[in-house]
């Protein structure tokens, strides 16, 4: 008896973002960056100044692991950590010049590769696909 997978969707969905991570991690790791680390950068650069929890939240990481993320990109001087006037508990994490201009330089090569990957979608395919992807996302957070 021949056992299948019945959910052809799900495959496809993880061997692409196999893919999509196996292309990632050998760009960054030209500049000496794993994926975590390239993606705590991201959110700095898109995003300006987030506490620890905000970057975890937005990359779906443990808090646990962000503290040494944190601490590896703190030392290779592309963050830092700014304690926050208003609360002493709350530590803000930006991005340093050198830190901003790694991602001034990364970032345009990272969106032409994610752009490339997507061009082959119409645009109201893409629209769909994402309304797709949402449903999906909104049925496993409930």
């Amino acid at each position: 008896m021949d056992r299948k997978c019945t959910n052809h969707s799900f495959l496809l969905l993880m061997q692409t973002a196999r893919l999509f991570q196996e292309r990632i991690r050998d760009d960054m790791n030209q500049n000496n960056l794993s994926i975590t680390e390239f993606s705590v950068l991201e959110v700095l650069f898109h995003k300006g100044k987030q506490t620890i929890q905000q970057i975890a939240n937005s990359i779906l990481v443990a808090n646990s692991s962000m503290t040494y993320v944190i601490d590896k990109l703190e030392q290779k001087g592309l963050l830092k950590r700014n304690a926050c006037p208003e609360d002493r508990r709350v530590v803000h994490i930006t991005l340093t010049e050198k830190g901003l201009g790694l991602m001034n330089t990364v970032m345009p090569e990272h969106e032409e590769f994610v752009d490339l990957a997507f061009d082959s979608l119409h645009p109201k395919e893409l629209e769909q696909f994402d309304i797709l992807l949402k449903k999906v996302k909104e049925k496993l957070e409930k």
